[in-house]
């Protein structure tokens, strides 16, 4: 969320997805990936954020502007 709040528009996620591989297979990256869904859809709900759209740099506050 916060990389695509920053501007990203893909971001890369490999250690949980050769988390799910190790651990069951094809159904564990699937396991995986459904983690990741769901706690960036809940991330944005957070966020009061329905839509990738949505998502913007409002919603970040970097070390520098504290």
């Amino acid at each position: 969320l916060k990389a695509i709040a920053l501007g990203a528009r893909a971001v890369l996620m490999g250690r949980p997805l050769f988390w799910g591989l190790a651990v069951n297979g094809e159904a564990g990256v699937r396991t995986a990936l459904d983690i990741l869904r769901v706690e960036f859809d809940r991330a944005m709900a957070y966020c009061g954020r329905t839509r990738i759209a949505d998502i913007d740099r409002s919603l970040v506050t970097l070390p520098s502007e504290l």
